[in-house]
Formats: C-alpha cells, structure tokens, sequence
C-alpha cells in the first residue's frame, strides 16, 4: 500500500476501501489473496474481514481445493449490503435511480419537480425513498447550475435554490454522505466510464437541454470544475461582438433541435473551434435527441472554416439521460466504496 496515512482512520478507510474493491473486481477472494494484493498482514485483513462477514457485508461462498493443509474460505462481497440512490433535477420533473454498489438498477422513477418546488419538498422526497429502501448509504443529486463542494452558486430560473449547500443541508438532516454535482460534469463522467477511454483522454459534453446550453469538460481522464467551479457554462462565451453562445441560439427556443438554419450551425462550429483551439480534445460529444448525423456533418464541415481540419475533434453523439445517470451512479459507487461506516 502506496498512500501516505497519518491516522489510524485514514489506515481504517484505505484497508475497507481495498477490500471492497477487490472484491468487487474479482468476484471473490480468500484472505491470503486479499493480503497479497492489498500488501498488508493476514492478521489485519482477518480482523477486517471478520467484521465486515459478521455486518453481512461479505459472504462466505465456499471453501478453495485442498493443496495439502487447511482449506481456504473464499470469500465475495454482498452487493446490497449498501445501496445508493441518483436523482438528477430538470425543470418539469426529477428522475431518480436507486442502484447497488455493482451498478445494478434496483429501481427507477419520476417524481415533482423539485427545482420549482424547493429543496424542502426534495428532503421529502428522499425521507420517502429512504422509508422503502433502508439500505441506502448514500445520496447523489444532479443540478443544471454550478456547484461549489455542493453549494449551489449558479442556477439561472430557479431562485429557491441558488446559494443553498444541498450538501450540508441533506447531510445534517439524514447523516448520510452526499454528493452534488453539475449535470454536465456528471455526464461526461458517465460517458467516459461507458466508453473506457484511456487516462490520456480529453473530451466536451455539450448539452442544450431545458436550461440552455451546458457542457463538460475532460481533461485527461478528469473532470475540469475550474477555480470558481463555473467551467462548462458556455452559453456566457462571447462568440460574436454583440451576442454570446446561448443568445446566439435563440432565434427559436434555444435548443440545438431548432438549429437548423446556417447562424446557429455557425455559432456551435465556432464554439466547437474554440474548444479544439484551447483544449484539443480527442471528441465533442452531443445528446442524441438534439442532433442528426447531416447536422454533425455540417458542424464538422463549418467548423474547419475556423481551423484546420486535422486539429478538430471527432464528433460524436450520445444517449444524455443514460451517461448523466451514469456519470451520477458512479459518483455515488466511488463514495460508498470509500466509506467506513462510521
């Protein structure tokens, strides 16, 4: 084990965090494996596993073939012990996924939306998921604004909650672990992790969606929040003299499915321009429902007005809904694999 520990604690979370994630790479594995991997004694990852057996957290799945001594006790890690549960908030409504530490989808659905109603008719909403599901460990929420270490600093239409800590607030009343994040920043995330991209890549997810345009940003491997955590809010990009990008967009409603006339497909080319110029990432990704493959083409083909060719970034289009849910879920499986319970 490389991490520098400088409590107890900290060795605590790192040797609980080892174990679930071997065991859930795995599938099962015996103690003497668990130590060999993990680097550390067969008497500390016995004492660990005996507690976390005894919760009901790993399960004994049989004994391994004898090699001449004592059989070795396999052992797997129970993927319900401990469930999550996403909720991204949209304007008309919020979807909410409860989900197991594998991923697994327990359960789906829709509910009020609450950016109209208040975060005091969103607690509620949790109380009830909770009353249903006790195993939940931890809730992730998805918000179309800006998030600072989850305080809500930008959230344009949606008073009740601009400048609320959804973290601080949810975490004292239901003293579970919480996670805010941008809808774009969870997206991308998701769709990284779909996709398996390598270490090294950078990619834009750019959404125009029911709050304006928004986008995500990627920098090798790791979601860019910038210093104010105000990255990806490109409709404030001031493309032209007298308009930026999201008044550039709305001679119609202001999503990309109006973009159908040569001004808007100019604005997203030079916005596309703009990216390859600063970042040069690999790919530009577009929600599905918002674009056409003659549109991409045609992005592409005016993008390269504003800069060569070989410099632009692939692009591509992709199932929004489903890579944000990912992107939540993931944040949620990553702090629930790094809790200790306490």
């Amino acid at each position: 084990m490389s991490e520098r520990l400088s409590t107890p604690k900290d060795m605590k979370k790192v040797i609980l965090r080892g174990i679930r994630t071997t065991l859930l790479a795995s599938g099962s594995a015996t103690k003497v494996e668990l130590s060999e991997k993990l680097e550390i004694s067969f008497p500390t990852v016995s004492k660990f596993v005996a507690r976390l057996e005894k919760t009901g957290e790993l399960m004994s799945v049989g004994l391994d073939d004898s090699s001449g001594g004592r059989r070795a006790r396999r052992y797997a890690y129970n993927p319900d012990y401990q469930l999550g549960v996403a909720l991204f908030l949209e304007k008309t409504e919020t979807q909410y996924m409860i989900y197991n530490l594998l991923g697994e989808v327990k359960e789906t659905g829709a509910a009020s939306g609450y950016l109209q109603d208040g975060f005091e008719a969103l607690a509620m909403q949790i109380e009830s998921l909770l009353g249903l599901h006790p195993r939940i460990r931890t809730l992730v929420f998805g918000i179309p604004g800006s998030v600072d270490n989850g305080r809500i600093i930008y959230i344009p239409g949606y008073e009740k909650f601009r400048n609320v800590d959804l973290k601080g607030y949810m975490e004292a009343r239901f003293a579970l672990p919480v996670v805010v994040e941008n809808d774009m920043n969870a997206a991308v995330l998701g769709y990284y992790d779909k996709i398996g991209s390598s270490e090294n890549s950078s990619m834009i997810y750019l959404y125009f969606g029911q709050n304006g345009p928004g986008a995500g940003i990627l920098v090798n491997g790791n979601v860019v929040r910038g210093s104010t955590s105000f990255s990806g809010e490109v409709s404030f990009v001031p493309l032209y003299d007298d308009r930026n990008f999201q008044q550039a967009l709305a001679a119609a409603d202001g999503t990309v499915t109006a973009m159908q006339e040569a001004a808007e497909v100019d604005a997203v080319s030079r916005l596309v321009a703009s990216f390859a110029a600063i970042l040069n990432p690999n790919t530009v990704v577009f929600c599905r429902n918002e674009v056409t493959e003659d549109l991409l083409d045609a992005i592409a083909t005016r993008s390269a007005f504003y800069i060569a060719k070989e410099h632009l970034p692939k692009l591509t289009a992709s199932d929004w809904r489903e890579d944000y849910l990912n992107g939540l879920t993931k944040l949620g499986r990553n702090r629930m694999i790094s809790g200790d319970d306490d």
